[in-house]
């Protein structure tokens, strides 16, 4: 099999080619290092490649695979991560300056846990700096849109998404605090999924505001995510956060069916004046797909959630403040002008503010529960526009306050769902005119990432447009 053929085949095809002996690891990842070269100058979704290890390690997984040992579907499987999440011995840069000389002595737990199911890493992914975009000067360079290079991939898991649409990796890591999974999904036309709070470690997660994020998948089908989801979830003893409860078998719920299964769509996000009638219109036609497909849709009521982005920022922007106030007191000028300015604003947000906030919080909170006491599935438009062109450190400077409340806005219809901790992904659903994705966002009960992970499934096989591939 040629390596042109490799770069698109889904994580289950890939396996199943190893598992036969058809292809080795060795050759799979050649043939990825091979498309990251050639390609990813222009993408720049790669901060740190770590073609030697990735070599090595794939010979380990042949020497296994000849003796009969697998790991299991992960085996073999090429992977990246978010530049946020520790590597043993590999710079992590937390897309920032302040961390350009970072090499952990310890993997992040997510990263371990894929390390441990055979997948192997070939390196590091760009960001948004901190996670905390938006980014006048991104440090480590501009990430690009693989569907129009000229446009944003999104962020702030920016190169996650781009290195799985280009075909660069066929599954990442990348962090949700208030959208950063999900946003840069739909812009790059892939699916990617925030777990339910306290489902995946944050152990070696450099994040922002820990009541918020998650590591999750970011792949180009619903199996996918559902395989890497079974190897990074569950309880882990340096994260005393993370549930107890069983990790499921989430693949085993696929092709299923949706034949009787009620979705509920959130009125306040669809309705919203920030969505444009064209991306509105591709998630109406997805839903009118599952319709057909037996499922029930009704439209559903979640007042407090117009107010879900005040509620975020209260609570998260001031925890990022405090958390990076020794960088901005001794190392300012290693921080973007950008994300300073927005910690230097959230570090004078009084204290007691967030105290106050939190309460709301939790009535929303119940307000989703209420509603799918009735639905099985919410469901909501991921982003409110297809990506938007990339503006220039320039271009930024002279309309900054203007780019960097656009970039906010983005964020919209995701962060309800950081704030409540429910679990929540994006699947492509359409293209724009421009030939740009667009993603349907699906929401579950805590804890039942497999409720969600079935429908995208079902809507995928449906309309198949996860079988387009970008013009690079």
């Amino acid at each position: 099999m040629g390596a042109t053929e490799l770069h698109f085949l889904d994580v289950r095809e890939l396996g199943e080619l190893l598992r036969r002996r058809e292809v080795s690891a060795v050759e799979v990842v050649q043939a990825f290092l091979a498309r990251i070269e050639a390609l990813d100058a222009k993408l720049g979704a790669f901060i740190t490649v770590t073609a030697d290890a990735s070599l090595a390690a794939a010979r380990r997984a042949d020497a296994e695979l000849a003796r009969g040992k697998v790991r299991g579907p992960l085996h073999g499987i090429p992977f990246a991560v978010k530049d946020a999440l520790w590597t043993k011995g590999i710079r992590t840069t937390n897309g920032s300056r302040l961390f350009g000389g970072f090499v952990p002595d310890r993997d992040a737990t997510a990263v371990a846990r894929m390390r441990a199911a055979g997948a192997i890493l070939l390196g590091k992914l760009n960001m948004m700096e901190l996670g905390f975009g938006p980014t006048r000067e991104p440090p480590f360079g501009v990430p690009r849109n693989p569907w129009d290079l000229a446009r944003t991939p999104g962020g702030s898991s920016s190169g996650s998404a781009a290195a799985v649409a280009a075909g660069l990796v066929p599954v990442s890591l990348g962090a949700d605090t208030g959208g950063s999974i999900r946003l840069p999904a739909s812009f790059c036309g892939v699916l990617g999924l925030k777990p339910t709070w306290g489902r995946v470690s944050r152990f070696g997660l450099m994040g922002i505001c820990e009541r918020f994020e998650s590591a999750g998948p970011l792949a180009a089908t619903a199996a996918d995510c559902a395989l890497a989801l079974r190897a990074i979830a569950g309880y882990d003893p340096r994260d005393r956060q993370t549930s107890r409860r069983p990790v499921s078998d989430y693949a085993a719920v696929l092709g299923t069916g949706v034949q009787g299964v009620r979705i509920g769509v959130v009125r306040e996000l669809m309705e919203s004046a920030v969505v444009e009638p064209r991306v509105r219109e591709a998630v109406e036609a997805a839903l009118v797909l599952l319709e057909r497909a037996g499922a029930n849709v009704e439209r559903v009521s979640i007042p407090l959630i117009a107010f879900s982005s005040e509620i975020y920022t209260a609570i998260a922007e001031p925890q990022a403040a405090a958390h990076y106030r020794r960088y901005l007191l001794e190392r300012p000028s290693d921080i973007d002008v950008l994300p300073r300015r927005r910690l230097l604003t959230a570090s004078l947000v009084p204290a007691s503010l967030a105290a106050r906030v939190a309460g709301l919080a939790g009535r929303l909170r119940a307000q989703v529960d209420e509603a799918l006491a009735h639905v099985d599935i919410l469901a909501a438009p991921t982003t409110p526009s297809a990506a938007t062109p990339v503006r220039s450190a320039a271009a930024v400077g002279s309309a900054e306050d203007e780019w960097t409340t656009a970039v906010a806005g983005r964020s919209l219809l995701t962060n309800p769902f950081n704030v409540t901790g429910h679990p929540a992904l994006s699947v492509p659903c359409g293209f724009m005119a421009e030939n740009l994705p667009v993603g349907l966002q699906l929401i579950g009960r805590p804890f039942r990432e497999e409720d969600v992970l079935r429908v995208a499934d079902v809507y995928q096989s449906l309309a198949g447009w996860h079988g387009r591939r970008p013009p690079l």
